[in-house]
């Protein structure tokens, strides 16, 4: 028996491992059929059946493969016809029967077919996520299991289930970074668009493939009709071709500008998905009819604050499609990459236009003065009135290539201030070397210069030069050539704005640091080296750590300063070698190519970490930024580009559990989250419906009348295993998961119903202060749910008391500042939790309903001994005084703390002097029973 334990243990620790070890999911699974087979001697057939999109399961893997000529994978289950898989799935419980002929719940076809004398049917689940169902039975022979071999094959079925989950986790992660890729992939694409029909073909591409519908079309504004709405271009992939497209546009004479659903996604900006288009009054039903558009999808195309156009997705099925938030998000940022590339080339467009206008006006004015030599033979007072009026710059040349007339404005180009210096002047000093000459051949003469218009450089007086457009037309009398007559133009401006947009293709426009496009060039220039060469480089990976707290607090404007001081001091402590690039966002990478050692990393990666040493100054404010880096290394953590960034990007996450300068280099099994950590959150969320939460309460005393007047709800978890548990420890996991929403409003309800008990009692009636999280004021539905628990608990407002840090208060602030109205309307009391160590401005103090402060204990701790302390605890007494505010200080632990406080007026307080957060029955005891001890 000990040997079968000691075998068994031996084959979960083998599962264990190879889940561990990452290999593929069928190959585990495999391992997990084997050894419940092994272990159950008396069954001959093991299968595990996973979910599919039609609610039925089929067969995946087990033993063995192939039953009565049907491979496993033509198996499969369908809950309409097996009541015994349909019961499993919803009680998620096994469920064992030792004779199927006295029982009708399994498929009956399945019994007769394979002969099933009984039947094992277990769920393959993970924290009541259901992931599959594994089947077991013996053909024509009862298996006559015992209840511990049932929990064998629940223990092998487990790990299954951790091994699914966990291939479900990689597959969600490998998809996040394929949406990264893509963008990076629409990005570098619509870079290399050079007309707008490109650029849209381009994003249709995309939208199409991350939606998985090709009925894609735009709608743009056009500029030269008054920026009316008009159809543009349609996905050469749609099930319409866009000549019936347009053609049925004209035919129903559709007017976007009266159309409800294109006002509103130009007038806001946002994103309108109508899954059902005839049970929504915004569309166009008409439209909607003739086209065969059962749904929309629409999305703004906006750059720089306008409004291009619109983007439609429509559903041509009968069946609504049903996009979810990451998809539609990923739609949206491929559309703002289509509408700054859609706007850059619209700019060029309208520059091409503006040349071939001014184009057609010099080879018009060209014709003229070729008309006028023709008619004249000589330069006349005429001529010379039509040169000097001329924008442009003109100059004539003879068959031997001499200047024999320049205008005003040609001379000013050039840099002539004498009137006629130029005349006589061969005509390479204005083309630098393209010296126009005669070569006799035979009698004829043939000129070396190109006859037509192109781009160029002429050259000024001091032989500085400058671009420009120039047009080289015939001067002839008759038939014969006698020169020429070229027309020019400076287009400086044009070629500065050009190296502009190619600027700003391959560098960030914040930062001024090689972009992504730029860095990925250069990172796979840098791998073509080291592979013939036999060497390293290295990738850096950097996220600002706290950016988002600062970005939201003082506002994107500062946060860009931020950032871009960042990338000073990045770019300042590098190798002349390496470069800087910003990903997006407060992520930066850096390039080390030909890295020798990781010795010689590390000097870099330490003096990055000493470059944030020093703080940053925002908004006349020292801010202490750190950073977290990861760290991958070629050839060792991959041989492209896009597996080092991945790779770099996830030792960066690794780094981030440890806040603050920390560094890792990538290691495979770093994304591994370890298996206690999920048990403790999971255990977190069994917390609440298992009873293990509990209230404290701090006693909140009135030191003048030697009264209990309040008591402040405090949270405890008492875990099964580890005991009670720092609300330290717990409180940010329940923050980042969510749970402190359904928590909070547990906390609220059971500390108001105590408090109406202790009423009901006859004792003294005291308030209760709660503290609510930033989770809970981000809900819309906070004030309903705190209005409803007062109606429920009949507890009088005024003895409730909502506590709010200074951080929250900003955030949000119009609705924060509404929802805090809507609060002090009921009766509520609001105070500011940990005053005078948040970010904020006093202005609040004035603008929000705010009735309390709350000197935070760190003030407190050393009024006695710290004059600043004392001083800063001073100031803020005397601010709520002057503010008509009540003020309480916390953490009073000595007399002489409560007697400091005592003497200016603060006589609210509460802490250890007085009592450690207690359970109810003992403040009913000990304070409300006989009042303050």
């Amino acid at each position: 028996m000990m040997v079968k334990e000691q075998t068994r243990y031996s084959r979960l620790a083998n599962i264990t491992k190879l889940i561990n070890t990452k290999l593929e999911l069928r190959e585990v699974l495999q391992h997990v059929t084997t050894a419940i087979s092994e272990e159950i001697v008396q069954c001959d057939s093991v299968g595990i059946y996973l979910p599919q999109e039609d609610g039925t399961f089929r067969g995946y893997v087990g033993k063995p493969e192939t039953i009565n000529g049907m491979t496993l994978d033509m198996h499969i289950i369908d809950t309409r016809n097996d009541l015994l898989a349909k019961e499993v799935i919803e009680t998620q419980r096994t469920i064992y029967i030792p004779d199927t002929s006295q029982d009708e719940r399994p498929d009956a076809w399945a019994i007769e077919g394979f002969e099933i004398k009984s039947l094992l049917v277990l769920p393959i689940s993970y924290e009541k996520e259901l992931f599959g169902l594994a089947f077991l039975f013996d053909y024509g022979i009862p298996m006559n299991l015992t209840e511990s071999e049932i929990q064998t094959v629940e223990a092998y079925v487990n790990m299954a289930a951790v091994a699914i989950r966990n291939a479900n986790n990689l597959t969600h992660k490998e998809n996040l970074i394929a949406e990264k890729q893509l963008l990076l992939d629409v990005t570098r694409n619509l870079s290399m668009c050079s007309t707008m029909q490109q650029g849209l073909d381009t994003s249709f591409y995309y939208i199409a493939k991350v939606l998985n519908n090709y009925n894609v079309g735009a709608h743009l504004l056009d500029p030269l009709a008054g920026k009316r709405i008009k159809p543009a271009k349609l996905s050469k992939d749609s099930d319409w071709t866009e000549e019936d497209w347009m053609r049925t546009h004209q035919k129903i004479k559709i007017d976007p500008e009266n159309d409800a659903v294109f006002q509103e996604v130009i007038r806001t900006k946002k994103v309108i998905i109508i899954p059902d288009v005839f049970e929504d009054n915004r569309p166009n039903h008409d439209a909607c009819r003739d086209f065969g558009i059962k749904g929309m999808f629409m999305f703004p195309l906006v750059s720089m604050g306008e409004v291009l156009g619109v983007i439609a997705v429509v559903n041509l099925g009968d069946k609504p499609i049903v996009y979810s938030e990451a998809t539609i998000q990923l739609c949206q940022s491929i559309a703002e990459a289509t509408a700054s590339t859609l706007s850059n080339l619209l700019y060029m467009e309208k520059q091409e236009v503006i040349i071939e206008e001014r184009t057609s006006e010099i080879t018009v004015k060209n014709q003229e003065l070729e008309r006028v030599v023709a008619e004249l033979q000589h330069l006349s007072r005429e001529k010379e009135l039509i040169l000097n009026s001329a924008g442009e710059g003109i100059f004539g040349l003879n068959l031997e290539g001499k200047i024999t007339f320049c205008n005003p404005a040609g001379e000013a180009m050039l840099g002539y201030e004498t009137k006629g210096e130029l005349i006589g002047q061969p005509g390479s000093i204005i083309f630098n070397g393209k010296k126009a000459k005669i070569e006799s051949d035979n009698g004829s003469s043939q000129r070396s210069w190109s006859i037509g218009h192109t781009d160029d450089r002429f050259y000024r007086k001091d032989n500085t030069s400058f671009p420009v457009e120039y047009v080289i037309s015939s001067i002839k009398e008759g038939e014969d050539i006698v020169g020429d007559v070229v027309t020019f133009k400076d287009i400086t401006q044009r070629k500065q704005m050009e190296e502009e947009i190619k600027y700003h293709a391959y560098f960030d426009s914040v930062t001024d640091l090689p972009n992504r496009v730029l860095l990925k060039d250069r990172l796979n220039q840098g791998i073509k080296y080291a592979q013939m060469n036999g060497g390293k480089v290295a990738l850096l990976y950097l996220d600002l750590d706290r950016f988002k707290f600062i970005n939201d607090t003082l506002g994107h404007s500062y946060g860009d300063l931020l950032l871009r001081d960042v990338a000073k001091r990045l770019s300042a402590c590098i190798p002349k070698s390496a470069t800087v690039s910003r990903q997006g966002g407060d992520e930066f990478t850096i390039f080390l190519p030909n890295s020798k050692s990781r010795k010689e990393i590390l000097k870099v990666v330490n003096q990055v970490v000493s470059s944030f040493a020093e703080p940053f100054y925002v908004k006349d404010n020292e801010v202490y930024i750190k950073t977290s880096i990861g760290i991958s290394l070629f050839p060792d953590h991959g041989d492209t580009s896009e597996t080092l960034i991945k790779n770099a990007d996830t030792a960066m996450y690794k780094s981030k559990e440890i806040s603050g300068n920390s560094y890792h280099f990538f290691s495979s099994g770093m994304d591994t989250r370890t298996f206690e950590i999920v048990k403790f959150e999971n255990a977190l969320y069994k917390a609440l419906d298992q009873n293990e939460l509990m209230i404290y309460y701090q006693p909140q005393i009135n030191y003048e009348t030697n009264t209990i007047v309040g008591v402040e709800a405090l949270l405890r978890w008492n875990h099964p295993t580890e005991g009670m548990v720092s609300p330290d420890e717990f409180i940010p996991i329940a923050e980042e998961t969510g749970l402190i929403v359904p928590i909070g409003e547990w906390v609220l309800r059971n500390a108001c119903l105590q408090i109406k008990e202790w009423h009901r009692k006859g004792f003294p009636l005291i308030s209760v202060s709660v503290n609510l999280s930033v989770r809970q004021f981000e809900q819309d539905n906070l004030f309903g749910m705190v209005k409803s628990i007062l109606k429920k608990t009949e507890l009088a407002p005024e003895y409730l008391h909502l506590e709010v840090t200074e951080n929250q208060i900003i955030k949000n602030s119009d609705i924060t500042l509404k929802t805090m109205e809507q609060l002090k309307g009921l009766g509520i009391s609001i105070a500011i939790d940990d005053f005078g160590t948040g970010y904020s401005s006093l202005g609040y103090l004035k603008n929000f309903p705010i009735s309390t402060l709350k000197i935070d204990k760190s003030f407190v701790q050393d009024i006695i001994q710290d004059e600043d302390n004392a001083a800063i605890t001073n100031t803020i007494i005397t601010l709520a005084q002057n503010l008509h505010l009540n003020v309480i200080a916390e953490g009073v632990e000595t007399k002489e703390q409560a007697e400091f406080l005592a003497a200016r007026s603060c006589y609210l307080m509460q802490g250890y002097y007085f009592s450690r957060p207690m359970k109810a029955e003992d403040i009913a005891e000990l304070y409300l029973s006989c009042g303050v001890n």
